[in-house]
């Protein structure tokens, strides 16, 4: 079933996937800088990954789409899945798989080309749609970010002329064209104002609908407002990062389970 903004765009509500961590430990050389993951978060919702600064957050969301693939000392233990694929597996080609899992990132980072190329970057890559289709898939891209009415006049423009908002839109415009099935956001709004921050948090909750989402949040506002889930993590005395709790969005700012979560969602740490 198509999406309405697109009917001859073959994405469907059934895309998002689960991603699943099993006893993942993440290394930089002999540092540990997370350890003994167990979470499997669920499909079509928003999961915030909440805790204090260098306690591996970034690192968790970097591993689940292989970006640290080029850091030489970088090494997982255990298995990661998105669905049921092992997205270690030696089989699995990691640019294939940025295609199932996008990323979106602290600051926007339009690539130096026009709108309408930002967005048709991933398509052309993976699967070379004819033109009417490739037109189909950017314009439906904009749309769904809400940029299509402020941009189509103008998309052989270059995108790094938008505000900073639009810009960080255009980037989840360019994530979402390649149809993921999982979402990764790493602090997205940190560098918008309050109302750039509102429209994307928007586009987040419409999203879920197509592809799970993880974002990585210290606004401890934002993720109460935008979140269905949370796994809050913590350091160690070695200072590896652990998750101290998981669970629903309301769960773990009303009632926690952990006096460490209670400290951080209530500003005694962190």
């Amino acid at each position: 079933m198509a999406v309405d903004a697109a009917p001859a765009v073959p994405m469907t509500d059934q895309g998002a996937a689960t991603v699943s961590l099993d006893g993942v430990s993440l290394f930089y050389g002999d540092y540990r800088a997370v350890k003994n993951v167990n979470l499997t978060l669920p499909a079509h919702a928003i999961t915030a990954i909440i805790g204090p600064s260098g306690c591996g957050k970034s690192s968790v969301l970097r591993a689940i789409n292989r970006m640290n693939d080029r850091v030489p000392i970088f090494r997982v233990e255990g298995k990661i899945r998105v669905g049921s694929t092992d997205i270690y597996a030696p089989s699995m080609d990691p640019v294939m798989l940025r295609q199932q899992v996008g990323m979106v990132f602290q600051r926007p980072n339009p690539f130096p080309m026009s709108i309408y190329d930002n967005v048709a970057f991933g398509p052309r890559l993976f699967d070379k749609p004819k033109k009417s289709e490739l037109n189909e898939i950017v314009e439906w891209a904009l749309d769904e970010t809400g940029l299509w009415d402020e941009v189509k006049d103008k998309l052989q423009q270059s995108g790094q002329g938008l505000s900073g908002g639009q810009q960080q839109r255009l980037c989840i415009a360019r994530a979402i064209a390649t149809y993921p099935e999982v979402l990764l956001m790493d602090e997205p709004c940190s560098a918008l104002d309050p109302i750039s921050t509102f429209r994307v948090e928007e586009l987040m909750a419409s999203l879920k609908r197509l592809c799970t989402i993880m974002v990585v949040t210290h606004n401890m506002q934002q993720a109460a407002r935008a979140s269905e889930y949370c796994f809050v993590m913590t350091v160690d005395d070695d200072r590896a990062g652990y998750v101290v709790e998981f669970g629903t969005t309301h769960q773990i700012f009303n009632d926690p389970h952990e006096l460490q979560t209670r400290q951080y969602v209530t500003g005694q740490f962190g």
